[in-house]
């Protein structure tokens, strides 16, 4: 029998610290309820001591979650450790992530504490863990650039004081594959009382390399992999789960591990993720990319057609690409339509929402004579938008442009309640139109961000757009669906605004008091 694997999601919690990636507490249960049906071992929620919304969003997930372990990230402090305690306290199964830096840069210049106050702080953060769940899991943040003697000697104490997974993370994306997977062996043969633990590594991607870390690291003895859905994270990213689920199970002949993974769920977990945080997966994205099955080479397709595993070592089938179409259309009625959402894994908390999205539905099917299931996925993102953040709403939008002439726009937006309308010339349709909202709203944010890609093939598609707006350091990404490109991308500077308007504003766990 091949050990397991552990897969530790923190899609929720390091994949949120992407800039413009918050989500609201609605967005990560659903995510969540994604990564169950994923068969996700682990999901790490968030950080509960980071902010008063942070906590009420791991309290959601730990409530809603039944088949996979919730967990909750604490600084090796007390009111961190109390505030994941309670924040977990309804989960089915439950653990504490516990952390602090060990580098000595980390000590010396963040700290300011002597590598025995290290030791003292972490034991101390364990045994407090315990008193609320005995899964508690340990990390010595930035173990890539830290000695490993002193690693060690920390992760023998924390041990002993209760900890049962230590996490060993590469916090910077320093490590490279070799040197990486010879730490965890290393650490795993020296430490004394190794065999009372589970091995974890975080891996992240400064260098390209946390996937290949990652793998590294299984071979040389770790039995947990932390990543994220879609390599989402801080900088350049995480290890992206899809891509070390996949080569796990396409590598049997060389991993000692299996994962206990329905792979099937991957192209929807991103495709949600992706909707949600505004960020698009690139085409060529291993695994979730548009087009990772895709062959163009007439010598490939020559080879696929005789037989698929000439080029291809995975099915498409296999991470959930399907050629499935929705087939109802204007005439189908609300029990068909709430069906096949059902089956995208989708859920109506209400009677209204159901309604909201149906119509939604109906329009789209006058507009679009084929409906696939990536233009539901982009309708029912828009319903799913909690209603009390839309101060602002987008009432109607005509754009005119012409050959030699200046292009104009004419908005008519509610703004809290009331009508207000407003018009703009610029180089476009699409920045005219952003100058009348804004001349509107006044938001006074800067556009960092302007995206669009289609949702399925062909003149009739929905185009999909993104906007990420910055006002003083906050940023906020905007989505926006329709088969009018121009519309879209109104929609989606509107969506943004509601949110730079919503109270809700995260406080990022790394400018939290220490």
């Amino acid at each position: 029998m091949k050990d397991k694997l552990i897969i530790f999601d923190t899609t929720l919690r390091d994949g949120e610290q992407s800039p413009g990636a918050s989500m609201t507490r609605d967005e990560k249960v659903r995510i969540a309820k994604a990564l169950e049906r994923l068969k996700v071992d682990v999901i790490e929620a968030g950080f509960p001591a980071a902010s008063p919304g942070d906590f009420e969003s791991v309290q959601a997930v730990a409530d809603t979650i039944k088949d996979s372990m919730v967990c909750g990230l604490a600084r090796a402090l007390d009111r961190d450790i109390d505030k994941a305690g309670e924040a977990l306290k309804n989960a089915n199964a439950s653990r504490i992530h516990t952390f602090i830096a060990t580098s000595p840069i980390h000590m010396q210049q963040k700290l300011h504490m002597e590598p025995e106050q290290v030791i003292e702080h972490a034991v101390r953060a364990v045994k407090r863990a315990r008193q609320y769940t005995d899964n508690v899991e340990f990390s010595p943040e930035d173990a890539g650039r830290s000695e490993e003697d002193f690693l060690c000697r920390i992760l023998e104490a924390v041990i002993d004081a209760g900890a049962t997974t230590l996490n060993i993370p590469d916090t910077v994306g320093y490590s490279v594959p070799a040197q990486f997977g010879a730490t965890i062996a290393n650490l795993i043969e020296k430490i004394p009382n190794s065999d009372k633990a589970i091995f974890s590594v975080h891996c992240h991607n400064d260098l390209g390399l946390a996937v290949a870390n990652s793998l590294a690291a299984v071979i040389n003895g770790a039995r947990q992999i932390e990543c994220t859905i879609n390599g989402l994270g801080e900088r350049a990213g995480n290890a992206s789960l899809e891509e070390v689920v996949m080569a796990v199970r396409t590598r049997q002949d060389y991993f000692p591990c299996v994962t206990g993974l329905d792979t099937r769920e991957i192209v929807h977990c991103s495709k949600l993720v992706s909707s949600i945080t505004g960020f698009p997966v690139q085409p060529n994205k291993a695994i979730v990319g548009a087009n990772a099955f895709a062959h163009e080479s007439g010598i490939h397709q020559d080879g696929v057609l005789k037989n698929p595993e000439t080029y291809e070592i995975m099915q498409a089938e296999d991470v959930g690409w399907t050629a499935n179409r929705m087939v109802l259309g204007k005439h189908s009625g609300r029990n068909a339509f709430k069906s096949r959402m059902t089956e995208l894994g989708y859920e109506f908390h209400s009677e209204s929402e159901l309604n909201d999205a149906f119509f939604r539905f109906k329009q789209l099917a006058d507009k679009k004579h084929d409906i696939f299931d990536e233009d539901l996925e982009a309708l029912i993102s828009e319903v799913t938008t909690p209603k009390e953040e839309d101060v602002i709403k987008l009432i109607s939008l005509k754009a005119h442009t012409e050959t030699g002439e200046v292009p104009q726009a004419s908005v008519t937006l509610t703004i809290a309640g009331k009508e207000y309308n407003g018009s703009a010339s610029g180089s476009g349709s699409v920045d005219a139109s952003f100058k009348a909202i804004e001349g509107l709203v006044k938001t006074g944010a800067d556009l960092e961000l302007y995206s669009v890609n289609n949702i399925t093939t062909g003149t009739d598609a929905q185009g999909e757009v993104t906007v990420r707006l910055d006002k003083a350091g906050r940023i906020v990404n905007g989505l926006g669906a329709d088969t009018d490109i121009v519309i879209a991308s109104a929609k989606a500077y509107v969506n943004a605004a509601n949110k730079l308007l919503s109270k809700e504003n995260k406080q990022h766990p790394q400018i939290a008091d220490v």
